[in-house]
This record gives structure tokens, C-alpha cells and sequence, in this order.
């Protein structure tokens, strides 16, 4: 495409990614306390958002350029499968009111800043804590690469693209952009720019659904379009409804997918950044108005077939933007393409501010500088920050997956290995450290070992292609594919309760248990509440 052609929408999206930027800047003066220099300010907000603020900031969170660029295109290539993301989203909530609303209190009884601060303390053990560290940081990079993707895909549908380092310069500027005012601002920035986000990606949605279909003739055209395409090219899994080979997959991919999302470390400290218990509540009772978002979302993966979108080359990722440029005006197809483009800042801000907090505290203070200052742990959180979005550049580099959405689902089944350490230990003590390690490394290993085993032809990659793993490769008689995740988490479990149950018999030590039940239940003004404010002071 031809940047010449795009005039308009490259002005409109230049400005409105220059206004949010700005906006991120500014946002080190919002709310600002006396000193920003430590990890409860920079890396959350100072734990006092409300209600208005988390919503927007945890819905901007997960709700990314994945929704926008990613759902949509598996729905354009893969049809049905793509409708994975809306029932996950559905049921992740109630999961989610029931485990992070008492990891909150026990985060601000004993000032935790990170999940593996969490394990450290429940189960007493560094090792453990070091290895949910590195897979949050691991797990996290893929998912920061997917927001570079969805800008990406928005500057080749504007004709900014081609060949060489020049081609990358504009993506370029806007990692600098992003690692600028996040290291400046923290998490405020975040947060503030959210706003504009959310009321962007709504007001795009609410004109797509209804000016888009107006225009190809309705839904009936546009179901139609799409069941014509995929008999039209039939292969396992695709169509616009289930069959027997992919139903076991969504099943257990949407089951995955809710219990890996609030395991990541950018959505814990989302919540971790609120004021109280009752800002949670009311966020989980209030969030699933984004599921209804995504559900809309995933449907422009139909529209595109039904107006004959063609990718840019071979890169899907394209398909919502060049949908946008067939089909709105010029002016507000540049306010879609920025919508897109803000969509991909707020979450990727916020995930590399949870990926260097996890370093600094559990691996720079832990084993590098025990005595390290608030000043201290808060500088070398900034620094990290640009580190690890650097680290999601390569994944794009060396990934390059034909759906970005594999980007997310590979993260997925990284993340799921913190589940028995972090989701089950908040309910119970009653795994052993030592077969919570062996649990984490056999399901690590044996996760990352499935999706070594995971091809994808259509982009000629012989592993890592995904994550639906043949059943075949197990023996099975069957075309059936399941979530790697799924699997790995299994292994996962049943490693860590013969690993207790071994380590209990031969009376091997166990860590310490920090906690106490009412540490569980603990909430805003309570005396067992550390006064945070004081303790970072001194």
C-alpha cells in the first residue's frame, strides 16, 4: 500500500498516538505523591486507585490489541475456534473474585508487590519464588510482542511498511515513545491513558457493528460469506461452527486461557494497585461488559470475509485494518487504526512494569542486593522495564507466528505452571516446596516440550506453531487436538502432589508459612494492613 493513498488517517492516528503519549508524560504529575522512587508508587500507583480507575485500567489491561487484531483474525482463518476467547472471558471472573480478592489482602498485610513475593512468603522458599519469577517475566514477553504486532499491523495497512530497518522505523518510535513515558510515569501512565483507550475501542465497536453490516447487506450476508468459505477449503478445525476434531480443544483452551489470565503478573498488578477489597468486587462484577466487547470484536473476522478482505502478504494480522480502510471514511478509519494502536500501548506499558517488578524484587533483591533502597529497587524496575520490552521485540523476530494470537496462547501455557503455587496457595498449605518445584519443572518441561511438537504448515514451521497438540502424537487413534496447557498443567499437578506426598514421607524440611488465615480477609483501614505509605519512607 501506498502511504500517499492514507494521508488522513496517518495525520489522525500521528495525532491521536501523539496526544496519548503526551498524556503518559504528563501522567508522572497525576496523583503524584511525594517521591515517586519506589516500587508501591512507580510500579503501583501507590495501591489507592478506585472503582473508575481500576476498571479502566484492568479492562485496558486485558483487552488489548490481542482483542482487536488477534480474536478476529482466527475467526477470519480458523472460523468457530476464534470464538474461544468469549466463554473464557465469561467464566474467568468469578475465579478471579475468588482468588484476588485474597491475594490482595495478603499483599498489603505483608507489603507484596509480586506473586513470587506471594510464594515467597506462603511457602517459604526463594527457589520457588525465583522459578514463578522467571516464568512471569518468560510468559509475559510474548504477550508485550502481540501489542508491537497490533501497531505493526495498523503501519502496513497505512502503507507504512516494506523492506529493511527503514521499514521498522515508525515501530520503532513508538517502543521508544512507549519505554519513555513508562519509565517516567509508572503505572499512572497507564492508567490515564486508559481512559481514552476504553472510550476509543467503544465507540469504534458500536459504529463497526452496525455501519459495517449495514453496508455488506446484513448478517445474514456476512454468516453466509463465511460458511461459503470455509466449504469452499475445508480443513480440520475450520468452519463457522465446532465438530468433532476441534471441540475438545476450545473446551480446554478456553478453560486455560481463564485460569492462565489472572496468573499473569501484568493483571495482578492491576488489582494489587487498587484501594480496597470492595474496588475489586465491584471491577469483577463490572468487567464482563468487555466480554460482550470482545464477542462484537471477534465478529469482524466474518465481516472481513464478507468483504472480500484480503491480508497484506501473507500476514493475517492485517485482516481488522484493512477492513477499516475498505470500509469507514478516511477520518475515521484513522481513528480506528488509532484505537487499535492506544489499545496496544496501555497493556504493553503496564506488562513490562509487572515483568521488571518481578525481577527486581525476587531475583535483583533476593540474590543480588538484599539491602537494596526503595530508591534503589525503583531504578532498576525502570531499567528492566526497557529490557523486557526488548525481549517481546525478539519473540516477533524469532516466533512469527502465522496467527499473533499464538503469541498469547503460547504465554498461556508458560504462565499455567504458577497455578499450584499461586492460585492453589492462597486456599491451601498443603503442597510441599519441593513438590511444588518438581511440579513447575515437569510441567515446564513437558509443556514446552508439546509445543516444540506443534507444527504449522502454512508458514512452514516444524515447531512451535501453535498450541493445539495432535492427540495423535500421543498414540491416540484420533484427529482430536487439545490445549498444551491443558496437558502441561495436568503433569503439572500430579507431579506436585506425588512430589508432597514423597517429600512429607521422607520427612524432607519445608519453608516457613508467613501467613495466617486472617491475612486472607484483611481490607482497607484494618490494623493488619501495614501502613505502606510509612514503611516505604523508612
Amino acid at each position: 500500500m501506498n502511504p500517499g493513498e492514507h494521508v488522513t488517517e496517518i495525520v489522525i492516528f500521528t495525532v491521536l498516538f501523539l496526544v496519548v503519549s503526551g498524556m503518559g508524560f504528563v501522567a508522572a504529575r497525576w496523583r503524584r505523591p511525594q517521591d515517586l522512587a519506589s516500587l508501591n508508587e512507580w510500579g503501583l500507583g501507590g495501591r489507592n486507585f478506585g472503582s473508575w480507575i481500576t476498571w479502566f485500567l484492568v479492562g485496558g489491561d486485558l483487552y488489548t490489541a490481542y482483542t482487536f487484531v488477534a480474536v478476529p483474525a482466527l475467526l477470519f482463518g480458523a472460523g468457530a475456534m476464534g470464538f474461544f476467547a468469549v466463554p473464557y472471558t465469561v467464566i474467568v471472573y468469578p475465579l478471579v473474585f475468588l482468588v484476588l480478592i485474597r491475594l490482595w489482602s495478603v499483599s498489603h498485610v505483608h507489603s507484596l508487590v509480586t506473586p513470587a513475593d506471594f510464594v515467597r512468603v506462603r511457602f517459604g522458599s526463594p527457589t520457588l519464588a525465583l522459578l514463578v519469577a522467571i516464568t512471569g517475566i518468560v510468559a509475559t514477553m510474548p504477550y508485550i510482542a502481540l501489542q508491537l504486532i497490533g501497531i505493526e499491523a495498523v503501519l502496513k495497512t497505512m502503507g507504512i511498511g516494506g523492506s529493511g530497518l527503514l521499514s521498522d522505523l515508525p515501530l520503532i518510535i513508538a517502543f521508544v515513545i512507549l519505554a519513555a513515558y513508562t519509565y517516567q510515569s509508572g503505572l499512572r501512565a497507564p492508567a490515564l491513558i486508559a481512559f481514552v483507550k476504553d472510550i476509543l475501542i467503544y465507540l469504534v465497536i458500536l459504529v463497526a457493528i452496525i455501519y459495517i453490516p449495514a453496508r455488506l447487506g446484513g448478517w445474514e450476508v456476512i454468516f453466509g460469506r463465511a460458511q461459503e468459505k470455509f466449504a469452499a477449503t475445508p480443513a480440520p478445525g475450520d468452519g463457522i461452527l465446532l465438530n468433532a476434531n476441534n471441540q475438545l480443544q476450545y473446551f480446554t483452551l478456553a478453560l486455560g486461557s481463564a485460569l492462565a489470565l489472572f496468573l499473569y503478573p501484568h493483571s495482578i498488578t492491576g488489582v494489587l494497585a487498587s484501594r480496597n477489597r470492595n474496588v475489586i468486587k465491584r471491577n469483577m462484577s463490572a468487567l464482563p461488559a468487555y466480554s460482550l466487547l470482545l464477542g462484537l470484536i471477534a465478529l469482524l473476522g466474518y465481516m472481513a470475509i464478507a468483504a472480500g478482505v484480503k491480508p497484506i502478504g501473507t500476514d493475517n494480522n492485517t485482516v481488522v485494518p484493512v477492513l477499516f480502510d475498505q470500509m469507514f471514511p478516511d477520518w475515521f478509519a484513522g481513528i480506528a487504526f488509532a484505537a487499535v494502536g492506544i489499545g496496544a500501548l496501555v497493556p504493553a506499558a503496564i506488562m513490562s512494569i509487572a515483568a521488571a517488578n518481578l525481577f527486581t524484587r525476587n531475583i535483583y533483591r533476593e540474590y543480588i542486593n538484599p539491602q537494596a533502597t526503595d530508591a534503589q529497587e525503583a531504578g532498576v524496575s525502570k531499567l528492566t522495564s526497557l529490557v523486557v520490552k526488548v525481549g517481546a521485540v525478539l519473540f516477533i523476530l524469532l516466533i512469527d507466528p502465522q496467527f499473533s494470537i499464538d503469541l498469547q496462547l503460547i504465554g498461556g501455557v508458560i504462565i499455567l505452571q504458577t497455578l499450584p503455587s499461586v492460585a492453589i496457595g492462597l486456599f491451601t498449605r498443603w503442597f510441599h516446596k519441593a513438590g511444588l518445584i518438581a511440579g513447575w519443572v515437569a510441567g515446564m518441561g513437558g509443556g514446552l516440550v508439546l509445543l516444540y511438537n506443534i507444527s504449522n504448515p502454512a508458514i512452514k514451521h516444524a515447531h512451535f506453531g501453535g498450541s493445539a497438540f495432535p492427540l495423535e502424537k500421543l498414540g491416540f487413534d484420533t484427529k482430536m487436538t487439545i490445549y498444551a496447557g491443558f496437558l502441561a498443567l495436568l503433569l503439572n499437578l500430579i507431579v506436585a502432589v506425588v512430589g508432597t506426598l514423597v517429600a512429607r514421607a521422607a520427612k524432607v524440611p519445608d519453608g516457613p508459612d508467613g501467613t495466617r488465615p486472617d491475612h486472607f480477609t484483611a481490607d482497607e483501614g484494618d490494623p493488619r494492613v501495614k501502613d505502606l505509605e510509612l514503611e516505604s519512607s523508612t
